[in-house]
């Protein structure tokens, strides 16, 4: 069995944009408002030459709540997933806002569990690694362990569940799974 990190996406791989008409921090609404943290790259190489699978996992709402066009949250995904080529096995995109219903935006471990399906990955020894509680409940409910980054942008979100692993970022859990042997 394959094991494999599960990436939000929006303040672990990219940086969250502050948009004055909801004054949130928010995910990137068009590609000028995209900017990649520094060094995801590298370090996401160097999961993968560990024999991690990486998918990303990304609630992306701001369509369903009318501030963006859902072409434009797709080219905003495109350009991640250009950026990072090669690297991730597979995404997975929730365009619903939480009023929706839906059975596939976090919390709900729904991509998690179908990504272990089609690539036979072992949920037990694989990670989570989000910026909020959606993030931490939703590896917790597939089963994986579950690792926090503490985006200051994200604080609001997140202090309801304890994860397995805090952390300032993502290259801070790497460091930390590579020191633990896994």
């Amino acid at each position: 069995m394959n094991r494999a990190i599960f990436l939000d996406r929006d303040g672990v791989l990219d940086e969250l944009v502050f948009y004055e008409s909801s004054s949130e921090w928010e995910a990137p609404r068009s590609l000028s408002d995209l900017r990649m943290i520094d060094g995801v790259r590298a370090s996401l190489t160097r999961l993968v030459a560990s024999g991690w699978l990486l998918f990303i996992v990304t609630n992306q709402p701001s369509h369903a709540k009318g501030k963006t066009s859902r072409d434009n949250l797709e080219s905003v995904h495109g350009e991640v997933l250009r950026q990072l080529d090669g690297l991730i096995t597979r995404s997975y995109v929730c365009f619903h806002q939480a009023d929706d219903g839906c059975d596939c935006r976090k919390p709900s471990p729904r991509f998690l569990r179908e990504a272990a399906q089609e690539f036979d990955v072992d949920l037990s020894q694989s990670w989570m690694v989000g910026d909020q509680d959606s993030d931490l409940a939703c590896g917790r409910a597939a089963g994986t362990h579950v690792a926090l980054v503490e985006n200051p942008r994200s604080a609001n979100k997140r202090g309801a569940i304890m994860p397995e692993l805090r952390c300032a970022s993502l290259d801070d859990v790497i460091a930390h799974l590579e020191r633990a042997g896994a």
